[in-house]
C-alpha cells in the first residue's frame, strides 16, 4: 500500500473508533434524552437539573445549575460519544462616546457528559475567568428522574392531623439552613418576620433562610404572607421546589410571580395583591404534582413538577425534606403557618 493511502486509511480508522465507542447505540442521543437530577461538586449548594430532548432534527437542552433560573443551553452536540452542552453571552468590552458597544466578545462555558451505566451519567462543567485565563472546573453525576406519570385524583387524597408549625411566641421548630449566616428572623407579635438589614456603606451581610426542623414528604401547605413593595421570598416545599413570594402585583403573567413555582410553572391569573396588604397561600404537593391557591384563586392547578427549582437543598425529589422560608432576600412576615400531610 502507498504511503499515501495507508496514511488516510490510518486517519479514517482512528476517526471512526474516536466517533463511535463500543457498544455505540444507533442513535447516539437515545441515552442522554429524558431529565436527570444532578449532584454538583461543590460544599454548599450543590443541586442541579438538565433535560435533554430531540426533536425537529435538533438536540435541545435546559438546565438549573444551583441558582435561579431553567434556561435553555444555546448549543448541544454529541461529540465522541458525549453530550457536550454549549451557553455563553455577550460582554461588552469597549464603548464609545455615547454608550454604543464597540467592542463585544462572546464568552462560554460547557458542560461534557457521558453516560455512566444505564440510567446515571457523569460530567464536568467548565466555566472560564472573565478575562479568558484559566478556568473553573467543576465536576458533576446524575441520576435520571422517572416520568411523573398522570395528574394524581386530588378527591382522592386522604389527609393526616393539621400540624401548627409555627407557635408565634418564638423560632421553636425552626432553624437557620446554614448556621454560619446571620439570623434576621424573629417572632413579633404573633408574626414571624424577617429583616435582613443591610447597612449602608458597609460589608454585605449574609442573612439565612430559616427551615423547620422536622421533614414531610407529601402535604398541604396553608400560610398567610405580607411582602412589603419591591421585596422578595419564597416558599420551598421539601426544600426543593420553590413557590415564589414576591412583590409582582400589576406585572404580566410570569413563572417568577407570586404563586408562581419559580421559573417553571407560570400562575394560570395574576391572584396577588398590592404589597404590604397580608395575602393566604395554600399548596398542595402530591405525587410531585403541585396545585396553588393564592387568595382564594386556583392558580397552578394539579400541574406535573419537573425537577428541583434553583437554591434546592437536594437534587433528590423522592426524600422527606423541611419546609424553608427564603430570608436573604429581603423583609417578608408570615403567620398562620399550617402543614396537614397526606397519608
Amino acid at each position: 500500500m502507498k504511503p499515501r493511502i495507508l496514511l488516510i486509511a490510518i486517519i479514517a480508522g482512528a476517526l471512526i473508533f474516536f466517533a463511535a465507542p463500543s457498544g455505540a447505540q444507533d442513535d447516539p442521543v437515545a441515552p442522554f434524552v429524558g431529565m436527570w437530577a444532578l449532584s454538583l461538586d461543590y460544599e454548599n449548594n450543590n443541586a442541579g437539573w438538565i433535560e435533554v430532548s430531540q426533536e425537529d432534527g435538533y438536540i435541545d437542552s435546559k438546565i438549573l445549575w444551583r441558582w435561579g433560573s431553567v434556561y435553555p443551553v444555546d448549543y448541544s452536540m454529541i461529540f465522541m460519544g458525549n453530550l457536550l452542552m454549549v451557553h455563553g453571552g455577550d460582554v461588552v468590552r469597549e464603548k464609545g462616546a455615547r454608550g454604543n458597544p464597540l467592542r463585544t466578545q462572546h464568552p462560554i462555558y460547557w458542560f461534557d457528559v457521558e453516560m455512566d451505566g444505564a440510567d446515571r451519567i457523569k460530567g464536568m462543567a467548565s466555566f472560564p475567568n472573565p478575562d479568558g485565563i484559566e478556568f473553573e472546573s467543576v465536576s458533576f453525576t446524575g441520576k435520571r428522574i422517572p416520568p411523573y406519570g398522570e395528574a394524581p385524583e386530588m378527591s382522592q387524597i386522604k389527609y393526616g392531623k393539621a400540624q401548627e408549625l409555627f407557635n408565634e411566641k418564638n423560632l421553636k421548630g425552626w432553624e437557620l439552613l446554614d448556621p454560619k449566616s446571620v439570623n434576621g428572623w424573629t417572632a413579633v407579635d404573633g408574626i414571624l418576620f424577617n429583616n435582613p438589614v443591610q447597612p449602608e456603606g458597609e460589608e454585605h451581610i449574609s442573612y439565612g433562610n430559616l427551615r423547620t426542623t422536622e421533614t414531610y414528604e407529601d402535604f398541604k401547605l396553608s400560610l398567610e404572607v405580607n411582602v412589603p413593595a419591591g421585596s422578595n421570598s419564597g416558599v420551598y416545599l421539601r426544600g426543593i421546589y420553590e413557590v415564589q413570594v414576591q412583590d409582582s402585583y400589576g406585572k404580566p403573567l410570569d413563572p417568577h410571580n407570586m404563586g408562581g413555582l419559580y421559573s417553571r410553572i407560570t400562575p394560570s391569573e395574576a391572584a396577588e395583591k398590592p404589597a404590604g396588604e397580608w395575602q393566604k397561600m395554600e399548596m398542595t404537593l402530591y405525587k410531585r404534582h403541585l396545585t396553588v391557591v393564592l387568595n382564594g384563586k386556583t392558580i397552578i392547578d394539579n400541574k406535573p413538577v419537573k425537577g428541583v427549582t434553583g437554591g434546592a437543598m437536594t437534587a433528590d425529589e423522592f426524600i422527606p425534606g423541611p419546609i424553608y422560608l427564603q430570608g436573604d432576600h429581603g423583609e417578608v412576615s408570615y403567620r398562620n403557618i399550617v402543614l396537614t400531610p397526606i397519608i
